[in-house]
């Protein structure tokens, strides 16, 4: 779903400077965006919920799908545009230029001299305990119900695994940078130790 075609740009940005001047508080523990918290986990730990327990809760598969569907995408929603702005400090989104050219973008807000003023220790374990740990039980899903022959209920699986990880690899984009950025780091890591070698040598003989 985050696959890019070869004309495509992607690039990091700072998030929201607009906002730098509300990140003079102290980074505390304690969570300070309690509504953003409980959606980031609602609506995700439902469509969980609602898929274990379906068969009790309904004998009807489409009311079943459809509910687990609109749960999805609504978590969807609420973690790419909301949860993690709020809650982390990142976002990521995609715009088409005036020449139609698709960029995705993944910003996070900028650090200052004092370190992550504006994210909390708390809300951050709960928002990548959540982000990674639900797409980790759909993917278990997706192969108790292929290898059970739940066929039926493998497009509702793949459809969690899907809308979940996108989010889950647009955040760890956000988090450690964009893939042009890792490659250089890479390269030039390599080039400092060849050149480090090549002049250790350079002195023992």
């Amino acid at each position: 779903m985050l696959q890019q075609d070869s004309n495509d740009d992607t690039e990091d940005v700072s998030l929201f400077d607009a906002e730098e001047e509300t990140t003079n508080r102290p980074r505390k523990s304690k969570i300070r965006h309690p509504v953003a918290s409980f959606f980031h986990l609602f609506f995700r730990v439902s469509a969980v919920v609602v898929y274990l327990l379906c068969e009790f809760l309904s004998s009807s598969f489409i009311a079943c799908m459809v509910t687990i569907i609109l749960l999805l995408s609504c978590d969807f929603w609420a973690v790419k545009n909301v949860t993690g702005r709020l809650m982390v400090g990142l976002r990521w989104w995609n715009h088409i230029d005036e020449d139609g050219k698709s960029h995705w973008v993944f910003e996070s807000r900028k650090e200052s001299s004092q370190e992550n003023k504006t994210v909390s220790e708390a809300e951050s374990r709960i928002f990548w305990l959540g982000l990674i740990a639900c797409p980790v039980l759909w993917v278990i899903f997706a192969f108790s119900a292929l290898f059970s022959f739940r066929i039926k209920w493998l497009a509702v699986v793949i459809m969690g695994v899907v809308l979940q990880g996108a989010n889950l690899y647009g955040y760890i984009r956000c988090k450690v940078g964009s893939r042009k950025n890792l490659t250089s780091m890479a390269t030039s890591y390599l080039g400092k130790q060849f050149l480090r070698q090549n002049t250790g040598d350079d002195q023992t003989s």
